[in-house]
This record gives structure tokens, sequence and C-alpha cells, in this order.
């Protein structure tokens, strides 16, 4: 089980500091949201604000990039530090080439899929990709309530990649705390982004620790 705490979440006057908070809750993820207020309605932070915080943790960067067109920044991310890169598969026909272009970087692959879209679409691509990020609330904010009606999607990932073979991470973001992130580890998740669950804890040592057991005591359960 990864816990990977978001930034979004987190004091943006202390993006520093607060990631490496983050490295010492013991969470082996850093999780940064990438809004260009195109794909979706809001902004968030550019590749210097990775590049500013990547000396201070070793902690994987997971960069989701919730862009029209990421390609634009494939490159400036890949550059800043991120370790895995993450685009929408609702991008339909670019997707193979950003792929393609994420792994010419070096980089691992994640494809996102947005509450609305079927998760078949992301089946072509399942062979060529790490993870498979489930999105369980509509990208844009942080902050929202955990839509439950995204767990069949879960599964689906999970019989998927029992049935091919295939060793892609699947990955949950929006609404996860302590109680989701138990639902979704039953329903085949192993990944699980949180902000303000874990960023509002004042002991994230202690959040992290629990959301970890937690999932990983639900996920043999189911």
């Amino acid at each position: 089980m990864i816990i990977a705490p978001s930034l979004l979440a987190s004091d943006y006057c202390r993006f520093g500091a607060e990631a490496v908070r983050a490295d010492r809750s013991g969470a082996e993820w850093l999780h940064l949201d990438i809004m260009d207020g195109h794909f979706v309605p809001n902004i968030s932070f550019g590749p210097e604000v990775v590049r500013r915080i990547r000396p201070l943790t070793k902690m994987f960067f997971d960069v989701h990039l919730m862009c029209s067109q990421p390609e634009v920044v494939l490159e400036p991310f890949q550059k800043a530090g991120a370790d895995l890169l993450t685009v929408h598969v609702e991008l339909g026909d670019a997707v193979e080439s950003l792929i393609w272009k994420i792994r010419s970087l070096g980089k691992q692959v994640g494809l996102a899929v947005n509450p609305p879209t079927n998760i078949n679409a992301a089946l072509p691509f399942l062979a060529k990709i790490d993870l498979l990020l489930v999105m369980t609330v509509n990208p844009g904010f942080g902050g929202q309530p955990f839509i439950a009606e995204m767990l069949p999607k879960i599964e689906q990932a999970r019989r998927w990649r029992e049935e091919r073979g295939l060793k892609y991470r699947i990955e949950v973001d929006g609404g996860i705390n302590q109680e989701t992130a138990k639902e979704c580890a039953r329903a085949g998740a192993d990944t699980f982004v949180s902000g303000t669950a874990l960023f509002s804890h004042r002991m994230m040592k202690s959040a992290v620790r629990k959301m970890r057991d937690g999932a990983a005591a639900a996920a043999r359960q189911g």
C-alpha cells in the first residue's frame, strides 16, 4: 500500500516545509496536482514549484497533469524532478503519443479516468502504463466528497489486471480519508492520494500509518 499526500491541500505559503512534513510522515509518494485552468477550472502550480521542492525530499514525485495540452509541459516536469507523469484518457486520440513521449523521457506513465468517463476507455492502454488513476471526485478542486459510485471502476481495474497478468498500480484520488481508503482497498486500490485528511492532521505520521494499516487490512478482507 502506497500513501501519497497531495500537496494541493497543504499550506501554499510553505510548500517546501509541507513537502518535508510529508516526507517525515512516512508516506512513500508526494502527489502533485497540476491544473491549467482549461482542462479543469482551476490553476495550481507549475514545474518551478516542483523543481524547488525536489532537493528537499527523496519521495517519489507523482505528477498528475490535469491539462488540455500536457505535451507542452511533459519535458519541463521531467527536468523538474517528476518520477511519474499521469495524463487523462479524456484526451482521446492524443493519449497514445503522450504515453510514448513520457516513456521517451524515462519516466513512469499514469493514465487517469474521470468520474463521468467509462472505465473501458482505458482498456486499450493498460499494457502500456504503470498506474491507472481512478478519480473518485470530479477533478479541479480539493476537499470534495468521495463518489462511492466509482468503486465498481476500481473493481474492474483489478479484474483486468488479474486476467491480463499486468502490474499497473491502481490509484484513487478524491475524498480519500481513513474510511474511504478502506472501501477503495477492498475494491482493489493499492495507491491512495489524500490531501485534506492528511495535511490537516497535526500528527501526519500517525494519520499516514493509520491509513496504510487500515487499507492493508481491508484489502486482505476484500
